[in-house]
């Protein structure tokens, strides 16, 4: 298909909102699309999978992954972990903060690096575009933006706010292996 006519029909779903999209953070050529679940309105079923572990992955590990982490603590019985491509020395103090005002356990950890974590079969999903496009598409990918930079407690609400959304919407189909 001609990319002129992709380009079309990507717009027309945009406009019907079907799907949405935004920049990659990371080298902001690429574009990443959602898929906006809510405008199937429960049409089709979700399939669900079987796995030893969850672990998410950013680059740093500071802020999404360990938010996600903990927020899979609060819905799920499935084990999770959270881990970085270029670990930070520490925890952002404002993942802290939110995790507090959300009534979540802060972790007790500094940060790890995915390959200390990683296990076989665990799934993997990337919080962050950079971990992503380092990784390539293995597991799953939640473009979620970086609140570190911005550091104010709405940059962190609102990456807290769509990991919730994700993690509402996989935790019920994931089991443990």
């Amino acid at each position: 298909m001609a990319s002129n006519l992709v380009a079309h029909h990507l717009r027309v779903l945009e406009k019907a909102g079907v799907i949405s999209r935004h920049r990659s953070e990371a080298d902001r050529r690429r574009s990443y699309l959602k898929l906006r679940r809510r405008a199937f309105g429960g049409l089709l079923p979700g399939a669900s999978i079987a796995v030893p572990r969850v672990v998410f992955v950013c680059t740093a590990n500071t802020a999404r992954s360990q938010l996600a982490d903990a927020l899979w603590r609060t819905v799920s019985p499935v084990p999770s972990a959270s881990a970085g491509t270029h670990p930070a020395d520490r925890i952002a103090d404002e993942t802290f903060e939110l995790m507090r005002r959300h009534g979540m356990k802060p972790p007790e950890l500094s940060p790890h690096s995915l390959n200390s974590v990683l296990g076989p079969r665990d799934l993997v999903i990337t919080v962050c575009d950079r971990a992503h496009e380092e990784l390539g598409a293995e597991g799953l990918h939640w473009s979620v933006p970086d609140p570190v930079p911005e550091g104010t407690p709405d940059a962190f609400e609102h990456a807290y706010k769509l990991l919730a959304e994700r993690i509402d919407e996989l935790a019920p189909r994931v089991t443990a292996a």
